[in-house]
């Protein structure tokens, strides 16, 4: 059994292989931003303005372009093997 497709090598990116890249740094950047912003409330400060509340956000917006690079990733291994089925079955 074979564990790769046959067009997934290692010198080439899969379709959705950017997104994933680019939401995984975005959500690493709204999940310091999370700790930093929480912080101050254990540590008794001052809070940080309000927007660096909206620079949390950035945790969900990573989630969700690395999840649409999950779905392009699925929509074109599904197109591939749609292909290779429809090639071989006739």
């Amino acid at each position: 059994m074979r564990s790769e497709t046959p067009s997934a090598t290692s010198d080439e990116s899969a379709p959705g292989d950017g997104l994933v890249r680019a939401g995984a740094i975005v959500f690493i950047i709204g999940a310091v931003a999370t700790l930093v912003t929480v912080a101050p409330l254990f540590l008794g400060t001052d809070p940080f303005p309000p927007i660096a509340y909206g620079v949390c956000m950035l945790m969900g917006v990573g989630f969700l372009v690395a999840g649409a690079g999950v779905l392009r990733s699925i929509a074109a291994q599904r197109r591939q093997a749609r292909t290779t089925a429809a090639a071989g079955g006739s």
